[in-house]
């Protein structure tokens, strides 16, 4: 067992055992290192301000990806590499990304300016050849700037990404993996005694002996919620257990029949499978959190966290998703929408925790649908989030339809009464539609809160049916929707 985490700074090895429960690596940069470069600005994982590049290695070189500093607890960078905004100049010459931001007027005030440079350096080491604004777009959705307008930042990122990457970090990557390698092992981490302690287990055993021994602890798995509770809730939380050392548990395996997903395993890790399954999963995928969100949160961790409103479980569920959960030595599997009791309450004993998700590929008699409704397009919290799968049969009549929405009852919660109105029914039967939609009203009660309204809630739900049965009946998405389209992807159920 080691008492201390090790990751590397400018090139050094930092190792240090004085690591608090809730230490964020903020407040280590800021406070302890003296690095005030990193912003902290919303302190949830909103505005990108205090985003820096967490690289490990894989594969004999180093990738980087965003992540906020402000959510991120010191523990978990062990075996990491640490860069911050400090770092990317070399002696007196700006890197690449600076020197494009500095061209292109990019700054004014400057608070936003280090973590949109951090975020495009992310996308200078992760590229090789020029990138288009979209994918600009899409790397800077989790900062925020209210002084720029955020067109010269773009250009900044477009001219510095349309060229080849050159600079230190890519000259140094064989040498940085090798010390990244060179001080990864697999002992546990325990910090702290009995009462108070940041521990990250190696192995599932190891994981599975702890939390039983301290159930009251909390698992940690990127804390992209987590982080909240101390930044936010200001709740004291003495006992945390991190997952993200445990081997094996960021694992991903394609069967060919479905998909199996780790607890540790990120929403970056997991896009590509959800993509490849169905460009609708695909696309709820992208707009989970931002590049920082989804370089840590996990897809378990958003289906045990239990929310309501949480962006997977109602699409994990109409896929048929399983969960495998653990107790000691002891393993159960249970459906997805099994897990779900009440709000706030989950079917989990205490001391037993969710080791992965297996999901179904879709077959060729089944059609799949899901929107997020938001206030804002990116980085926001569902409204209303809806998943559909009908399951048909050789006439077009619908065999199995399968409805699940968040945001609309205490938990992600399937529409069964619409799902028995549809049954037998033909896929363009407008009849057996509006049956469904007189059903889908008695199917939940939503409540008004700061998000939405029950009459817009309730209004939205049936909106979003209608757009998944006309789709399912032939209608283009080119017809329904302004982004996410279906034309080009065929699937054979099509």
């Amino acid at each position: 067992m080691r008492e201390t985490i090790r990751f590397v700074r400018r090139g050094q090895i930092v190792e240090t055992g004085a690591v608090e429960p809730m230490t964020t690596l903020l407040d280590y940069l800021r406070l302890t290192e003296g690095t005030t470069g990193t912003k902290e600005g919303c302190g949830e994982g909103d505005c990108g301000a205090c985003t820096v590049a967490i690289g490990r290695s894989r594969g004999g070189r180093v990738v980087y990806e965003p992540v906020n500093a402000c959510i991120q607890l010191l523990g978990m960078v062990d075996g990491c590499e640490v860069v911050t905004v400090e770092d990317l100049a070399e002696g007196g010459t700006l890197h690449p990304i600076q020197q494009a931001m500095v061209e292109k007027h990019a700054s004014q005030c400057g608070f936003c300016t280090p973590g949109f440079v951090m975020s495009l350096f992310t996308l200078y080491q992760g590229t090789e050849s020029a990138v288009g604004r979209d994918t600009i777009n899409d790397t800077i959705a989790g900062n925020l700037c209210r002084c720029t307008g955020y067109r010269p930042i773009v250009e900044a990122g477009m001219a510095v990404c349309a060229g080849p990457r050159d600079d230190r970090f890519r000259k140094a990557g064989e040498d940085t993996a090798g010390v990244l390698d060179f001080i990864a092992d697999h002992r546990d981490i325990f910090i702290g005694d009995e009462d108070h302690f940041f521990a990250a287990p190696a192995s599932i055993d190891g994981l599975a002996a702890l939390y039983e021994r301290h159930p009251n602890a909390v698992l940690v798995a990127g804390a992209t919620d987590v982080g909240l509770w101390i930044t936010k809730q200001l709740r004291d939380i003495p006992k945390i257990i991190h997952l993200g050392r445990v081997r094996g548990l960021d694992g991903i395996e394609d069967t060919g029949r479905e998909i199996l997903i780790g607890a540790a395993a990120t929403y970056a890790s997991v896009e590509p499978h959800a993509q490849a399954l169905d460009p609708d999963l695909g696309e709820l995928f992208r707009r989970i959190g931002s590049k920082q969100v989804r370089a840590r949160g996990t897809v378990v961790g958003n289906v045990a966290n239990g929310s309501p409103i949480g962006d997977t479980p109602p699409a994990l569920i109409v896929l048929g998703a399983t969960m495998e959960l653990r107790r000691g030595d002891r393993a159960r599997v249970m459906a997805v929408e099994d897990f779900y009791i009440d709000y706030g309450k989950q079917n989990r004993a205490a001391g037993e925790f969710v080791t992965g998700l297996l999901i179904p590929k879709l077959r060729e008699d089944q059609i799949f649908r899901c929107y997020k409704v938001t206030k804002r397009f990116d980085q926001d919290i569902s409204s209303v989030m809806g998943a559909f799968r009908f399951t048909l049969d050789e006439q077009g009549l619908i065999r199995e339809a399968r409805i699940a929405y968040g945001g609309m009852a205490g938990i992600p919660k399937r529409a069964k009464g619409a799902e028995a109105a549809l049954q037998g029914a033909g896929i363009r039967d407008a009849a057996a539609w509006s049956k469904a939609f007189v059903a889908l009203r008695d199917d939940f009660a939503p409540m008004d809160d700061h998000r939405a309204s029950a009459a817009y809630r309730a209004e939205t739900a049936h909106a979003l049916l209608g757009k998944a049965l006309l789709e399912a009946a032939g209608t283009p998405t080119e017809r329904t929707r302004l982004v996410g389209r279906r034309e080009g992807f065929v699937h054979a159920a099509e």
